[in-house]
């Protein structure tokens, strides 16, 4: 082989060598700094861990001593709960079913210390209740966190006392599973709640919700317990909590801003269609005497349609649009008056009417 194909053999490897060096360069990356899943899921328990020994204290168990009203078999009748102390004085919120028709509430703190407690007010249209002990030492109170600020998804913690103080401070992780999610009460009324699959059993009610930085996003409140069902607990959002308790703190109850109706019914869009009226949907209200509705002149069995212009098709949803006003705020009602005779014609009718208290 002559000297002048040696010389193309060596040239053609060297260029091939730098061309994969070149290539090696650019594809070059650097050791990932993201843990491994094992490492993630490592991380996320150490921080539950921390979450539940930061917020235990704050957690209380609450038993409701009553008596039967049976006259010829008096006996007493215990049932526990959960609550959350908020502040340094002593201060504790729970659930309104937890404290209902108490005679003695006894507060078990961290330590096993009990504590004589009031009833400073509850509110059973959010299921909240404040109530209060007297505090000789110091007490740690939760930290409130934003429950606007939560996400579908999200890690949460749940403590309370399942089943009696037996389990008192039992902890439980899992996620938000959804927002505002719409549950009626026995008594009627529509709350927006916090789903998640984290466990709420029977005793965790007035418990708390935590996210992983410790801080209150809601107090439990019910658990869906059907057949078939699993992992759909639900907590009063912590924003809500505060404006209750706060009402509660002032004036012993919660101000409203109330328009002054009764419910008799509502209109679907296929009684709209079949009675062929100019509404596709409305709330059947009745005025009650004397009260802001009555004085602007809305009638019995008027259809409210529209407040400040937003369409009407559920009775909780007019509830929810009137609570979200301000006391001494006023609104637009739009609404179907039905004829009185039946030669009369339907007549779409707008008030403005005063929100009272």
């Amino acid at each position: 082989m002559n000297r002048q194909a040696v010389r193309g053999i060596l040239c053609f490897l060297l260029f091939f060598a730098i061309g994969l060096s070149a290539i090696a360069i650019f594809n070059y990356e650097p050791p990932s700094s993201k843990p491994m899943v094992g490492e993630e899921k490592a991380a996320v328990n150490g921080m539950i861990s921390k979450v539940a020994a930061a917020v235990s204290p704050s957690v209380v168990g609450i038993t409701n001593l009553s008596r039967d009203d049976d006259l010829f078999n008096q006996r007493s009748i215990e049932k526990t709960g959960s609550g959350v102390i908020i502040d340094h004085d002593g201060y504790i919120v729970s659930n309104n079913h937890v404290v209902a028709g108490a005679q003695r509430l006894i507060v078990t703190l961290a330590d096993g210390t009990e504590k004589e407690a009031e009833i400073i007010g509850t509110d059973p249209r959010t299921d909240l209740a404040l109530i209060k002990i007297q505090v000789s030492r110091k007490v740690t109170p939760v930290q409130f966190g934003d429950s606007e600020q939560l996400v579908v998804g999200q890690e949460v913690v749940a403590i309370g006392n399942p089943l009696g103080l037996r389990f008192a401070r039992s902890v439980t992780a899992g996620i938000v599973s959804g927002l505002n999610r719409l549950l009626t009460t026995e008594e009627g009324f529509t709350s927006r709640l916090i789903q998640t699959d984290a466990a709420i059993n029977p005793g965790n009610s007035g418990g708390a919700l935590v996210n992983l930085d410790g801080q209150l996003i809601g107090i439990n409140t019910v658990k869906i317990a059907a057949e078939g069902f699993e992992g759909m607990g639900f907590s009063i959002p912590s924003n809500q909590v505060k404006t209750v308790i706060e009402d509660i703190k002032k004036h012993g109850k919660v101000l409203r801003p109330l328009l002054g109706i009764k419910i008799v019914g509502e209109i679907s869009q296929d009684e709209a269609r079949y009675f062929n009226l100019p509404a596709k949907s409305g709330v059947v209200v009745e005025p009650t005497q004397g009260g802001p509705a009555y004085k602007a002149g809305i009638r019995p069995y008027d259809i409210i349609t529209q407040l400040d212009g937003v369409k009407i098709e559920t009775a909780s949803q007019l509830q929810e649009l009137i609570f979200s006003k301000k006391i001494g705020q006023t609104v637009k009602l739009e609404l179907l008056r039905l004829p009185r005779s039946e030669t009369g014609q339907a007549e779409i009718k707008t008030f403005k009417v005063k929100l009272d208290k």
